[in-house]
């Protein structure tokens, strides 16, 4: 069975248990009826079915192909489709229509990006970088370099790039070497040399804008000294075309990588490039950042969405393969054998899949609902609590949902049994594209380091204290109702947890800050169960409604059996990790380095 993308479930998550109805009022919200929702999501699925999955495995085994003229050649099909995405204007959905955007919530960009990166992951990748691009210029750029820049980006005509690392650095940027010089037409000259440049050089847009750390001759060491520029390929003319050649920018390879094989990772040569500085010399880290965490909101969808997709052929699969009888007696008694589905620990991988990843969307799509409330909302305290959720959340949602969606898409190998490791089924692709996704963005280790020593303690506190206080809110709601009540309870015990951590955190941590760093992945893994723990409670409010209603499609009491699942079989983990972290660095720290 080919991909199929989740939209009724999207939908159900989107009106059901987000009500983004409720938002009509909001700029962006306005134009998004339910109606024109769906149509958007319907309209994508079938892009992402019928031309992106096609070419998915192709791309895979054709790859990208490196001349030695630095031109790169993406694989067949893949510049047919990048015009269709183009033409059918998918890039611009949640772009601001000043610049040539569609002006809709960024939350249904999202839904359509869950949707095209389970449908052909290293397609995806370009334009998903590009308007990551977008974003940064919007927020620090200048008008003359908005009015230049973002209409080709945000539809996806010009594409886009993030260069950050160098051959001798990658998350400690502090070391970069790449320098810029100023020059007397307020232009500067960019040296240097970058590696792992996700669609650095291609044959699909007319021209790629790299956004280039650099350090302007002078500034000062570490990260302290870091600006960031616009380096395009070909220098645009006043009128927004494309004009000559930045004969400074060169890319003189491509990695020969594990996966994500349609995807060009470049080596990108900088000698001298004409470039432009965005923002204030030195503060190119905080502009950056802007394009970063956008990023790693992606690649935490990226995760969800290759489990996703490899889920669907695990289950495709599971259903068609005979292999064995039931251990309660035969379910396909007029053939050899029953299909695997039958068999209990297959079930438990399907099953295990299925609860992460329904509850896993809802997580993704309320996060991305805040990243709109946050801009959009004309209440200050809600921006602010929405801005603190979006800091708060990036980390634990890239490590996470990139943890869970590689274990996802290992167990959809482990249900094709050995047909999975051959190439003639997805599910090897699969687990070779996702396995990046918990490196790339910064590692999970870097995310979990991110999340207890830089976002629990922002602001005093503020932004976990909120998200404590609106899960206590909607416990003492729902307390008294009987169908939610194993919901509720699962809900309070998770968040006990996580709170009881979070306290070890504030004192252990401050003590010896070893001991946050070793209870750092448990603490992360904590905080998502709990996240998803919320998400099935709301999920199961919303189809217990449904169900009262007099609703008797077996959809929503599939809901309340898959969210019980988690609650009696996933949840529990929890415990475990909690255990784990308080146990400080000592045990992890014991052994000299010449021990190992």
């Amino acid at each position: 069975m080919s991909y199929q993308a989740p939209v009724r479930d999207q939908m159900f998550i989107l009106r059901d248990v987000l009500h983004l109805d409720s938002y009509a009022n909001l700029p962006g919200f306005a134009d998004a009826s339910l109606d024109l929702v769906e149509a958007v999501l319907t309209e994508g699925a079938k892009f992402c079915e019928e031309v992106l999955a096609p070419i998915n495995h192709a791309g895979d085994q054709e790859g990208c192909v490196w001349s030695p003229d630095n031109t790169v050649r993406t694989p067949k099909g893949f510049k047919e489709a990048y015009a269709a995405m183009v033409e059918a204007g998918w890039p611009a959905l949640g772009a601001e229509p000043e610049f040539g955007g569609q002006g809709l919530p960024r939350v249904l960009s999202l839904a359509y990006s869950e949707m095209s990166s389970s449908a052909n992951m290293a397609f995806s990748m370009y334009p998903g970088l590009t308007h990551g691009a977008y974003s940064a210029i919007l927020e620090a750029g200048t008008p003359e370099q908005k009015t230049l820049y973002l209409p080709k980006l945000a539809t996806g005509q010009w594409g886009g790039t993030m260069n950050l690392t160098e051959p001798h650095c990658g998350t400690d940027l502090g070391l970069l070497r790449t320098k810029a010089v100023p020059q007397a037409d307020g232009t500067y000259r960019i040296s240097g040399q970058k590696i792992w440049i996700s669609g650095g050089e291609h044959d699909m847009a007319e021209n790629i804008v790299h956004l280039v750390l650099a350090r302007i001759e002078g500034a000062p060491a570490g990260t302290r000294g870091i600006s960031l520029f616009i380096v395009p390929k070909f220098l645009p003319t006043a009128d927004g075309g494309v004009g000559d050649r930045n004969t400074g920018v060169a890319c003189t390879g491509i990695e020969e990588k594990m996966g994500i094989h349609g995807n060009a990772t470049c080596v990108m040569a900088y000698d001298e490039a004409k470039g432009w500085l965005i923002g204030e010399a030195n503060a190119g880290l905080r502009v950056m950042f802007v394009m970063m965490n956008e990023a790693r909101l992606g690649v935490g969808l990226q995760g969800l969405s290759q489990g996703e997709a490899a889920y669907q052929a695990a289950v495709a699969f599971a259903k068609d393969r005979l292999q064995g009888r039931s251990l309660s007696g035969p379910k396909n008694p007029e053939g050899p054998a029953d299909p695997i589905i039958v068999h209990p620990d297959v079930r438990r991988m399907l099953m295990d899949s299925k609860a992460v990843l329904e509850g896993g969307r809802a997580f993704l799509l309320w996060t991305g609902l805040h990243g709109d409330l946050m801009h959009a909302s004309p209440d200050a305290a809600t921006r602010e609590r929405s801005s603190d959720y979006m800091g708060l959340m990036t980390p634990v949602l890239k490590a996470f949902f990139t943890d869970k969606g590689f274990k996802i898409c290992s167990d959809a190998m482990q249900v094709h049994g050995g047909s999975g490791f051959t190439e003639h089924f997805p599910a090897s692709q699969y687990l070779r594209d996702v396995r990046i996704t918990l490196i790339y963005e910064g590692t999970n280790g870097i995310q979990a380091l991110d999340l207890v020593g830089r976002k629990l303690a922002a602001n005093g506190g503020r932004a976990v204290m909120s998200f404590f206080a609106e899960i206590d809110a909607y416990v003492a709601e729902h307390e008294d109702d009987k169908t939610l009540a194993p919901f509720i309870a699962g809900l309070t015990s998770a968040k006990a947890q996580l709170q009881e951590a979070t306290l070890w955190l504030m004192q252990n941590g401050l003590q010896n800050p070893e001991n946050a760093g070793a209870a750092s992945t448990d603490y992360l893994h904590l905080f998502g169960l709990t996240g998803l723990a919320y998400m099935w409670a709301l999920i199961a409010e919303a189809s217990a409604k449904r169900i009262a209603a007099g609703d008797t499609d077996p959809y929503y009491a599939n809901k309340l059996a898959t969210g019980r699942y988690f609650l009696e079989r996933l949840l529990p983990d929890t415990g475990a990790h909690l255990a784990k972290l308080k146990t400080g660095a000592a045990a992890t720290m014991a052994l000299p380095a010449e021990a190992f």
